[in-house]
């Protein structure tokens, strides 16, 4: 009896399951500030060295004067200090705005698309039911949607390793 080859034998592996978000999500900003407010464990504003440089230059300082001004080092990781009372963004103009929108970090520019919050389960409960801006304006493709989870994902990367 002839035995059969392995490559006969071997299966074609599964089709990933394509992710709910393959046909796009729509979202624009609407200006809330929402997403500048501390809620639960996505309050800190984590910061890459490129971010802290990026900031300083938006706000015209020496990179070292604003990271003493405005950051702080929590567990080998760099962040942005929070307000006291409310541990909302610093940089949070009245209820709405951003005071550094130019020179804002990646965390906040990739906002809503984190790689910790694009599973259905995770995205419906922490940012459909408080981001005004899913569902509204620009549909953008799961290409899009990758391209933005690959950029947190190399941020957080860089944070992590010291970048």
């Amino acid at each position: 009896m002839a035995k059969a080859s392995a490559s006969k034998v071997a299966k074609a592996a599964p089709k990933p399951k394509p992710e709910w978000w393959e046909k796009g999500v729509r979202f624009e900003c609407q200006g809330s500030g929402k997403c500048c407010v501390s809620h639960g464990e996505y309050g800190n504003v984590y910061m890459t060295g490129a971010d802290r440089v990026r900031m300083a230059k938006t706000l015209n300082m020496k990179t070292k004067d604003f990271m003493d001004q405005y950051c702080e080092k929590v567990e080998g990781l760099w962040r942005l200090k929070e307000e006291l009372k409310s541990g909302d963004c610093i940089f949070l103009e009245g209820k709405n705005r951003c005071g550094v929108y130019e020179g804002r970090p990646d965390q906040c520019r990739t906002w809503p698309f984190w790689p910790e919050v694009m599973n259905a389960k995770s995205w419906k409960k922490d940012v459909e039911a408080f981001c005004p801006g899913i569902g509204k304006g620009k549909l953008h493709t799961a290409d899009e949607i990758r391209e933005v989870l690959a950029r947190q994902a190399k941020s957080e990367d860089d944070l992590v390793n010291g970048r």
